[in-house]
């Protein structure tokens, strides 16, 4: 019996420690509980809605998305939506379904007119940030803040047109985040539609946006009656015109210094760049000197006929800017090379003249020349 006692005993007391321990462990669930905090929602990458943009671009299509952000970690910095009654005290990142740039890509894809007759444009993300401030009084301040730059796929090479940078406030209750996405939307809108009022504004007479280019050449032939004399058929050389005195020391009997140049302005008229150049052959009168004794029809020839190769040379600088050789992007800097070029066959061509005509003693010579150089001032219509 008394061991039964015993036993009864024993077991009464096994009965009473496992139901302690059952208590301590629902206190131990409890306190767990309470320290994490209430349960929050799970907070899902963001997915852009794709309903159309309000934007019916004329003159671009969007060709592709560059995430050109330093960082390219999660867009946003978010506080959860919480279940509960108190609220998450620390943020957490939260990125764009897909990685940004393929996020964007596809939205844009989906949400603006593709049409790849217009201008490719690529839209470069240089910021995309939504931040958060911590919550108060059931509260979550947020901001969105977007920096894109655009350019134009031109010949092979990127334009850039313009940036913009914009951004927008919102408040939330700490509950919802259903106001964070149409707050991206609407960033990433208002760039778009500001780059659409700049391309629609710009694209006519914006030398950036240009799709072809024209040249025309006017040549300067006015006698202004000063220490310059301006190529002219109507205007040939004088001795009047070599007003410099003779150097005694060399043995040729006369020298001119012709030379040319040109002057331009340009003008984008319907999205075509128009050069307008002007050609200036002239002698720098100054420069120009004559012995007394060399005064003579035969040597003023001689000197015209100098006068005659830098206008021809004048002539086929002309026909090496014909549109086909300039680019629209840089014109300006190939228009400088081939003046340079130009000048070198000018000093070329003096240098032979006068090295086969003798500085004018051959007269075979010198008529030879003067047809050869007749017949291709006709063949560019400068002589009848």
């Amino acid at each position: 019996m008394k061991f039964r006692n015993k036993f009864k005993s024993n077991t009464l007391r096994g009965k009473a420690y496992r139901r302690a321990a059952l208590w301590a462990l629902v206190l131990l669930v409890i306190v767990s509980i309470w320290a994490a905090g209430p349960p929050v929602a799970n907070t899902e990458p963001i997915v852009l809605k794709e309903e159309p943009l309000p934007i019916a671009p004329k003159e671009f299509y969007i060709a592709k998305v560059v995430d050109d952000r330093p960082n390219k970690k999660a867009i946003a910095h978010l506080f959860p939506a919480t279940v509960g009654a108190a609220m998450p005290t620390k943020a957490i990142t939260v990125d764009l379904k897909g990685g940004t740039q393929m996020a964007l890509q596809n939205y844009l894809r989906k949400t603006l007119p593709y049409n790849t007759k217009l201008r490719p444009v690529t839209m470069r993300l240089k910021e995309l940030k939504v931040t958060e401030s911590a919550p108060a009084k059931s509260r979550v301040e947020g901001r969105v803040v977007a920096h894109v730059a655009f350019s134009y796929l031109r010949d092979g090479e990127q334009v850039p047109l313009m940036e913009h940078e914009g951004g927008i406030r919102y408040n939330r209750p700490a509950s919802q985040l259903d106001v964070v996405e149409p707050s991206i939307r609407q960033v990433l809108t208002e760039s778009l539609r500001y780059f659409d009022g700049w391309m629609n504004q710009e694209a006519n007479r914006s030398e950036l946006l240009a799709k072809s280019l024209k040249v025309s050449f006017t040549d300067y032939t006015i006698d202004r009656k000063d220490d310059t004399v301006f190529y002219s058929l109507n205007r040939p050389l004088n001795w009047m015109d070599f007003m410099a005195n003779p150097t005694k020391e060399s043995r040729y009997a006369a020298a001119v210094y012709p030379g040319f140049a040109y002057e331009g302005r340009n003008e984008v008229k319907n999205g075509v760049i128009h050069l307008n150049l002007t050609m200036k052959v002239f002698v720098v009168k100054s420069a120009s000197w004559a012995k007394t004794a060399a005064r003579d029809a035969y040597t003023l020839n001689h000197e015209q006929r100098h006068f005659d190769i830098v206008k021809l040379v004048a002539e086929r600088f002309k026909q090496k800017l014909h549109p086909d050789s300039l680019s629209i992007a840089d014109y300006n800097s190939i228009m400088q090379y081939k003046y340079i070029e130009s000048f070198r066959e000018m000093n070329r061509l003096q240098e032979q003249y006068d090295r086969e005509t003798a500085h004018g003693t051959k007269q075979l010579e010198q008529a030879r020349w003067n047809q050869k150089i007749d017949d291709e001032l006709r063949a560019f219509k400068v002589k009848k």
